[in-house]
This record gives structure tokens, C-alpha cells and sequence, in this order.
């Protein structure tokens, strides 16, 4: 009988303790087994998203570590980390690190195409809407996971559209998917986009009653549902979180119109508030926002044992291994200028002697998590894609037609994070881009997507007040494991 290897475990939309499942991860299931009842197709989806969340992807590498090093986010005494800083990707360490990113990816990706090969044998056994809803998340997923390995593998579709890509895989079977061109993936990941979009049309978050807000308030409905499943929508690829991926992709490829609408859509929904500057500077700390919660979109849930470590290591230890100088973030956040009031540099980063001297050094905070037996407001979660994003995308979309409407997208941003000083005029659209440039770092701190936004404008990385490193695809292109072509047969 055919066997699928798939991982399951937490239930990822889950903020408690609870189990979804009670049965061992990886664990070789038979996949007609699996696949000939609805709570089966449920669990594998589960696995596909507990597999996004892990280290190797969305829980690690594709958020809080190596892409957000190459955004030049921090200083380092470690070697493997100055060469990844350094765009030097022909070191053991990061080749390991590709290796494992790619291999994880494409993992996912494979149980996505297990799934999807299954659903439609019998949409009997599902409940009312649950074929449409799974459906529809794992065509996002295969999309999301796609389009994040073209952003690290490929040229950009500014410098290179018609240049080798990546394979899009949509098929089971033991021959290898051609690589195509990078229009091409870009094509099939708007396809499953599309598709998955409308096939979300009556997910649960479009319900008016379908509030947002922090776990146990009086105004969050995100736990109402009984059903585990349906509950904390925005910890999946829900509706919006597709409208906001579409709004990225268009927006890749210069497709102005499209992103616009896609990305005002989900502005307009008036579904996700801002921040209130009470609940990001509460003295409480079991009841701080440190992550802009409520603006999340979708979100990789990553509250594990695991993850948290990591994260520990990383920026909240005596000595982290993240860490930038105070110069470097009062630089970033414009401190002398428009920044002094950023909530963001005033809440993100503690001030701390480096433990083995020199100069003073900015920790991050975003990820701070009160150990028990204190309680944190909001899960750990690695955002997918944000309010913000999309008000920078509506920006950018809008500035050749209208740029004060432009500015104003921009401005309601930097308001939003407490810098009242307005920008109301710029002399050109490069001027413009390099003013969001300079917002989408602040914001994406820790998040890793300022490098991806470096590549898709073919734009000078910027390190520091005299220094840039400019775009090329030697720095813009991650080499392929090295044994991806010799396992190839196409």
C-alpha cells in the first residue's frame, strides 16, 4: 500500500495547551487511511502548517534568523554569521542552512500535493463548507511556499523574468518538476492564489461578528467557534491573509493595479486595527503587545518549547548572538530626526552593555516571552503578513497616479507608530521609495522581509549611514543545495 510520510502534531491554530491530535509526529501513515474522512484531511493540513512553523522554515530561518542577517539587522563576532551579513554563501554553516530550507520547503509543498490529489474523490464526507475552506488553504500554502523559495532561489522579476526559476511543484510521483522561469512560477503561484481565494469566499473571518483581539479580552470572537479547527483564523492562510499574498505577488511583478486592489481590500475590510498605544506600552507586561498582534493578517503559530529556546539564544540572553549596537538602531530609527518618538525604538530594544564589552548594544524584544508562571498576552507568532505591508504596498501601487494619496498611505503608518511628523511632498517616485525603504526596515525588524524588499526593487542594501552594498544577483540569488541537480532526471 502507498505510505505518505507527513508531520503532525499541534494543532497550529490553537493559543493553549490543548491537543488537536493524539497521535506521534511523522508517524508513516497510509494515506488512503488518512485521507477517507474529513477529520483526516483536517490533521494533514494541521501538519502541513506545524511543519511551516518549524525552525527550518517560518519558526526559524525564514523569519527571525538567516534572511533577516541578510538585512543587515545586526553586528556580529560570530564567523558564520558575518559571512551570511557579508552575502558569502559559499561557507559550510550556510549551505547546511539552504539545504535544510529548501528540503523542508519542498516537504511541505509535497504534502500539499498529497492532499489536494485526495479532496476531490469525495467532497461527500465533508461538513457544510469545511472542502471549500481546506481546499482553499492548501492551495495558499503551495503558493506561499513557492513564492518564498522563488524570492530566495531566483533572480528577480524586475532583473530577470524571463531567467531560470524555480520547479512549481503540483503533482505526486517520483519524476522531478522542471524548473521554469521565474514569470512562469509567478504565474502558477497567482493561479493558486486566485483559485484559493475563491474558495475562502465564506471563511469564517469574513463574518461581521468575526472580531480579532487578544486571547480572552471581551471583544475577541477568535475562540467562539467549538470547532479547534475554526477557531484563531488569522493563525492560518485564511481569506485576507490570501487577498494580502496576492497584494505581495502582484506587487513583485509591477502589477500595480492588481496589488492595489487586493491590498486595499483587506485594508478596507477595517477588520485588523492599529495598535493602541496603551496596549504596546502597558506597564503590565503579562498584558504588553509586543508584536502588534490585532494587525497581524496570518501568521506562522510557533509557540513551542523549541522555538522560544531559540529565540532566547538569539536576542534575550546576557549575551545574545542577535544583537545590533545602539548607533546601529538609533540609525535605523532615525533617532535624530523624524524617530525620537518611534514606540517601535522605544519598546523593541533594551539598552545593555555588551557582556564582553565595546559598544552598548540594542536587544530585541519583539519575541520577549514571560516565563512562567507569568502569561503573555498574545501567542508567539511569526507574522505571514501584516496590516502595515499592505498600507506600504498601497503606497507604492498608488504613487504614479496619485502621489499624495501615495503619502498619505505611507503617512497613516508612521502615525500609527507614533511619529507625528508628517511627510507631505517628495521630488520623485525614487525619492518615495527610499522613504519606504526606510519605514519597511522599521517595521520588518526581525521579521526578514527587508531583504526580500531589497531584491524586488533591485535596490542597494543599506548597512549603515556610509555604506551600502549594491544590488546584484551575487547577493540577491542564494545558490541551490548542491545536490539539487545531481537528483534531477529532467
Amino acid at each position: 500500500m502507498k505510505k505518505l510520510i507527513i508531520i503532525l502534531g499541534l494543532c497550529v491554530s490553537m493559543i493553549s495547551c490543548k491537543k488537536f491530535l493524539d497521535i506521534k509526529p511523522q508517524t508513516q501513515i497510509d494515506r488512503d487511511e488518512l485521507f477517507n474522512s474529513e477529520q483526516g484531511f483536517k490533521e494533514a493540513l494541521n501538519g502541513i502548517y506545524t511543519l511551516c512553523a518549524s525552525q527550518s522554515l517560518y519558526g526559524g530561518q525564514l523569519s527571525y534568523n538567516m534572511l533577516d542577517v541578510l538585512g543587515q539587522n545586526y553586528t556580529f563576532s560570530d564567523v558564520t554569521n558575518q559571512e551570511i551579513a557579508n552575502f558569502i554563501y559559499t561557507g559550510g554553516s550556510i549551505k547546511s542552512m539552504v539545504n535544510d530550507v529548501w528540503r523542508n520547503a519542498y516537504k511541505a509543498v509535497a504534502n500539499c500535493n498529497y492532499l489536494l490529489q485526495a479532496i476531490d474523490r469525495d467532497t461527500a464526507i465533508f461538513s457544510k463548507g469545511n472542502y471549500r475552506l481546506i481546499k482553499g488553504e492548501t492551495l495558499a500554502l503551495r503558493a506561499y511556499v513557492h513564492f518564498d523559495m522563488l524570492r530566495m532561489f531566483a533572480p528577480s522579476y524586475v532583473n530577470g523574468a524571463t531567467q531560470k526559476g524555480i520547479p512549481y511543484v503540483t503533482r505526486v510521483g517520483i519524476n522531478s518538476t522542471a524548473f521554469s522561469t521565474v514569470n512562469t512560477v509567478i504565474d502558477s503561484v497567482l493561479k493558486d492564489l486566485s483559485a484559493a481565494k475563491i474558495l475562502l469566499q465564506n471563511d469564517p473571518i469574513r463574518n461581521a461578528a468575526y472580531t480579532v483581539g487578544y486571547p480572552g479580552d471581551n471583544v475577541n470572537t477568535e475562540l467562539d467557534n467549538p470547532d479547534l479547527f475554526m477557531q484563531n483564523r488569522r493563525h492560518r492562510l485564511n481569506y485576507y491573509a490570501v487577498c494580502g499574498e496576492l497584494a505581495r505577488v502582484y506587487l513583485y511583478r509591477n502589477d500595480y493595479p492588481n496589488a492595489l486592489s487586493n491590498a486595499m481590500e483587506v485594508i478596507q475590510a477595517e477588520k485588523f486595527p492599529f495598535t493602541r498605544q496603551e496596549d504596546f506600552f502597558q506597564t503590565d507586561i503579562q498584558k504588553r503587545d509586543r508584536i502588534f498582534y490585532k494587525e497581524i493578517i496570518g501568521c506562522w503559530y510557533t509557540e513551542t518549547t523549541t522555538v522560544i529556546e531559540s529565540l532566547q539564544d538569539r536576542f534575550t540572553k546576557q549575551n545574545p548572538a542577535y544583537s545590533a549596537t545602539t548607533d546601529q538602531v538609533n540609525d535605523i530609527y532615525e533617532i535624530g530626526t523624524s524617530g525620537a518618538e518611534d514606540w517601535r525604538l522605544k519598546q523593541w530594544f533594551l539598552n545593555t552593555a555588551a557582556a564582553t564589552g565595546g559598544p552598548d548594544r540594542a536587544v530585541l524584544q519583539k519575541y520577549y516571552r514571560n516565563a512562567s508562571p507569568l502569561t503573555n498576552i498574545h501567542p508567539l507568532v511569526a507574522p505571514a503578513i501584516r496590516l502595515s505591508e499592505l498600507y506600504y504596498i498601497a503606497a507604492e501601487s498608488t504613487f504614479d497616479q496619485d502621489p499624495q494619496l501615495a503619502l498619505s498611505y505611507y503617512n497613516k503608518v508612521r502615525v500609527a507608530r507614533g511619529i507625528g511628523q508628517q511627510v507631505n511632498s517628495v521630488p520623485n517616485k525614487s525619492a518615495f521609495i527610499d522613504l519606504l525603504i526606510k519605514e519597511a526596515r522599521k517595521e520588518f525588524y526581525g521579521e526578514s522581509q527587508i531583504f526580500f524588499m531589497y531584491k524586488r526593487l533591485y535596490h542597494a542594501v543599506y548597512i549603515n549611514a556610509t555604506n551600502s552594498k549594491q544590488p546584484s544577483n551575487s547577493i540577491f540569488v542564494l545558490p541551490l543545495p548542491d545536490d539539487e541537480n545531481a537528483y534531477r532526471n529532467n
